[in-house]
């Protein structure tokens, strides 16, 4: 992919060095927006633990870890930021424990920025085990069914805890469908939460996201993003997508709300998505995304390369001697063949899995690297139109 784009982009290069030493970790002055081709976005994000540039994809490690890779595998890929997630890390290992480690990073050895989700998403993945007032979710825990209540206050609690760089508000993802009813009172709900999260929030190293929910309906975002805009965040992030809507459902979304997004701050599309998904995020204004999906589809089998979906168990790669990309750089397409690979996962081999994840978060990482260059060079609807042909095919 990278070799193919050198061609279109030249060498016009940006001296991000330089560019970040003039900025400052103030409140006010955390994102810095370089350049713009069309609605795609280019800049650099100042944390406590670290400079983000964007667009930017996050690998997920829920509960501490990124399934199968350690930090050196993702300092080696430069993922600049990962993702945890407070529900997991309060029930396991538990604040006690997090505390006593002085915050994730340190319990982790993890250096660079991490953002925390605060727990929203399973008050939908886990609907069935819990139940909201307006105090919070009322949790059955997925462990030992131990019953716990994760308020606005206790999430922003745990992630101050975490030591999260970016910590997002306790919101609740409206399920789909929905009618426009119950998306207005779930919005509501979620807005009254917001403000309460910003009112907790005592650490100002860190940043705080608000997230815009409201189902498909554009009214009910643009009111969200309103009232967002008014308690006033650090970012903002897209929520309640990729929950079963249409693309082009999640696409009008994303495009409402990146038009009204204050333009001087990060914008972030939650749980999404697929590689043309971020880039046909990046294209409506999107800077940051994250997904399971690399390391889920790598322990199933199906990996993202320069030339689309391989599906290492077909019985085509028994004898091929190719690398999995031949485009790619990672440890996995630099050493082994794709029928060592293919044998590694039939065998159930705990190193196939490893080797699969890591190449598919490599790929992921460098779509991400891909995407700044071809902003920077003003060639990002050329990237898009092969995108779509790749992944379309």
């Amino acid at each position: 992919m990278l070799i193919l784009f050198n061609r279109l982009l030249g060498n016009q290069s940006y001296d991000f060095l330089a560019i970040v030493s003039l900025m400052t970790a103030s409140q006010t002055n955390r994102f810095k927006l370089l350049k713009t081709n069309g609605k795609a976005r280019r800049g650099v994000l100042t944390l406590k633990h670290g400079v983000v540039q964007t667009p930017i994809f996050m690998p997920v490690g829920t509960v501490g870890s990124v399934k199968t890779l350690t930090p050196a595998d993702l300092k080696d890929l430069d993922a600049q930021i990962i993702l945890g997630n407070t529900y997991h890390l309060f029930l396991r290992p538990g604040v006690e424990v997090l505390s006593h480690f002085k915050g994730l990073h340190n319990f982790i050895k993890w250096d660079r920025p991490i953002l925390t989700d605060s727990g929203g998403f399973q008050i939908f993945s886990l609907g069935k085990l819990n139940k909201l007032t307006e105090d919070g979710a009322h949790f059955a825990s997925h462990l030992d069914g131990a019953k716990f209540v994760l308020t606005p206050e206790l999430a922003v609690n745990i992630q101050e805890i975490i030591g999260s760089d970016i910590h997002m508000v306790l919101d609740e993802c409206t399920s789909y469908p929905c009618d426009v009813a119950t998306a207005k009172a779930s919005m509501e709900r979620s807005m009254r939460w917001a403000k309460r999260c910003r009112d907790a929030k005592t650490n100002s190293e860190l940043c705080q996201f608000g997230i815009v929910q409201g189902g498909m309906y554009p009214e009910l975002r643009r009111e969200s993003l309103r009232q967002l805009i008014e308690i006033g965040f650090e970012g903002y992030a897209v929520g309640g997508l990729s929950v079963g809507e249409s693309k082009e459902h999640m696409h009008e979304i994303t495009e409402v709300c990146c038009d009204l997004l204050p333009v001087d701050q990060p914008r972030y599309l939650m749980g999404v998505g697929t590689p043309l998904d971020i880039v046909e995020g990046v294209s409506r204004g999107i800077d940051m995304f994250d997904c399971v999906m690399p390391t889920r589809n790598g322990r199933n089998g199906t990996l993202f390369t320069s030339e689309g979906r391989v599906n290492i168990k077909n019985l085509q790669y028994r004898l091929d001697d190719a690398p999995l990309d031949a485009a790619c750089s990672c440890y996995t397409c630099n050493t082994f063949t794709r029928g060592y690979l293919r044998h590694l996962f039939l065998a159930g081999e705990i190193t196939g899995l490893r080797l699969l994840s890591l190449h598919n978060i490599a790929y992921y990482l460098q779509l991400a690297k891909d995407i700044r260059l071809a902003i920077e060079n003003e060639v990002f609807d050329a990237f898009l139109k092969h995108h779509q042909q790749l992944w379309t095919k």
